[in-house]
């Protein structure tokens, strides 16, 4: 009978409620909180080291374009555009689009001022109510 005793203690014993922390393993989950956060402090400080790189390295080779310079840019499209550039004392309009970039025109140093952000004269649209008497044929 003291057999059959023991073995429903052991069973008893796995079906308990578990053990309350004991000090040293409040400890140990501390220390495991101590190593997670310094491993996300690594990771962070990584990822700006790199964004702080990239940008020094991108300002190098901006320095280096050899005289390139946009002047102005034209949408034309929803994928196309016209964009004019200065290299060296010539300035090119290049036409970009979906299909590769074109030369359109090469303009020489001669004579040839851009003035930046000038008002282009764009022809009045029609307002919605023309467009409407329009297509009604009135």
């Amino acid at each position: 009978m003291l057999a059959l005793h023991a073995g429903a203690a052991a069973a008893a014993a796995s079906f308990a409620a578990p053990a309350l922390p004991t000090p040293a393993s409040a400890a140990s989950s501390a220390g495991g909180l101590l190593r997670v956060s310094l491993a996300l402090l690594v990771v962070v400080a990584a990822v700006l080291a790199t964004a702080w790189l990239a940008r020094r390295v991108r300002g190098f080779t901006a320095a280096g374009n050899g005289g390139l310079e946009i002047l102005s840019q034209l949408s034309l499209g929803a994928r196309e555009r016209a964009v004019l550039i200065r290299v060296g004392d010539r300035q090119l309009l290049l036409g970009v689009g979906s299909g590769g970039v074109r030369t359109l025109h090469v303009l020489d140093a001669q004579g040839t001022e851009v003035v930046k952000d000038a008002p282009a004269a764009v022809p009045a649209r029609p307002s919605f109510k023309e467009l409407l008497l329009r297509s009604l044929g009135r």
